[in-house]
């Protein structure tokens, strides 16, 4: 199984469960808006510590990966697939907040 393919399961994974969230969303609270500023500034964030990180640990020596393995498309060091991995992070904590909702908060109607 090659990294591509991996990282396409977690982020299937990923999106249905943020379009559950939408749906759960839009029957709960309606009234009340999603935050994709703040989502999108999370998944800006994430992405360039990834592309930083990622290249530094690369660069030193901590790890490598098997050419055979990834897409071969590379942005420094650190291939393609290493990106979607935050990327589903972004897109799947959002989408658990809403579906479970603030611990104790009060008239929760989940």
């Amino acid at each position: 199984m090659t990294y591509l393919v991996l990282s396409c399961a977690f982020m299937a994974a990923a999106v249905l469960t943020a379009l559950w969230a939408v749906r759960v969303h839009r029957r709960v609270a309606a009234e009340a808006p999603f935050g994709w500023a703040a989502v999108c500034a999370a998944a800006l964030a994430l992405l360039v510590l990834t592309a930083v990180f990622d290249n530094i640990m690369i660069g030193v020596g901590l790890f490598t990966y098997a050419d055979a393995q990834i897409s071969g498309i590379r942005l420094g060091l650190a291939p393609i697939e290493d990106f979607s991995y935050p990327l589903a992070a972004v897109v799947l904590l959002p989408a658990l907040w809403v579906l479970v909702g603030p611990l104790g908060a009060k008239g929760n109607p989940r």
